[in-house]
């Protein structure tokens, strides 16, 4: 699912359910979940399964994906990626450094956001034209889509700042392809000054979004300028 939104210099590998289970840890990935809940390890072994599995790919010698101080997975030297997990889905997507400056992808279910976090994450734009997509596309849960970009967008952010995005400071459109089917595109304008690539400012970020069997996928890729 997270495949079909991303360019070809992309390597995705994702799992559903018990597909990677109790898979093994690195010593270094071990001492991160000494204290973590059966849940909680289940979910980072399992990501971390289909990182190694997208390295592999790419012909990078599997290795271990710890966490810097922020939570951000940190990469092999050369590689740029983004891991996710809801429920009983997971995913990891890795690229070379040399064919893209970063990556976000985000997963969540495709179910209604609960109001009190949606009241504290979208702006006043944003919520205007989740309306006006519920009325037209009511079987959709668009805020999950929003929610689940702003995620992304995110997630392609840090490593090219290494500084926090506050919800309010991107301004994310979610716009459906013409033909009705549950995929489209996202486009996120920075609300902050961007970041740098290649000598030039990004204000803008843009990826594409779907939904398929009961889950909402997002991805977003920064190309090098």
């Amino acid at each position: 699912m997270i495949e079909e939104l991303l360019p070809d210099s992309v390597v995705a590998v994702e799992a559903h359910g018990d597909e990677v289970r109790d898979a093994p840890l690195y010593p270094e990935e071990e001492a991160l979940m000494t204290r973590a809940v059966a849940k909680r390890r289940r979910e980072f072994s399992a990501v971390r399964a289909c990182a190694r599995r997208a390295m592999d790919k790419l012909g990078v010698p599997p290795q271990a994906v710890v966490t810097g101080a922020s939570g951000a997975p940190v990469w092999p030297a050369g590689l740029v990626g983004s891991m996710t997990h809801s429920d009983d889905y997971c995913a990891a997507a890795l690229a070379r450094a040399t064919d893209l400056a970063s990556l976000g992808i985000d997963a969540e279910p495709h179910s209604p956001l609960p109001d009190d976090v949606a009241s504290f994450v979208f702006l006043p734009t944003e919520a205007e034209r989740l309306r006006g997509l519920a009325a037209d596309h009511p079987a959709v849960h668009w805020d999950r889509i929003l929610f689940s970009a702003k995620e992304s967008v995110y997630k392609a952010w840090f490593p090219l700042t290494g500084k926090w995005l506050d919800f309010a400071e991107a301004d994310i459109e979610v716009l459906p392809d013409p033909e009705g089917s549950p995929h489209g595109r996202l486009s996120a304008g920075l609300l902050v000054p961007g970041p740098r690539v290649g000598g030039h400012r990004l204000q803008s970020f843009e990826g594409r979004w779907s939904v398929r069997r009961g889950v909402v996928t997002t991805a977003v890729v920064v190309p090098h300028a």
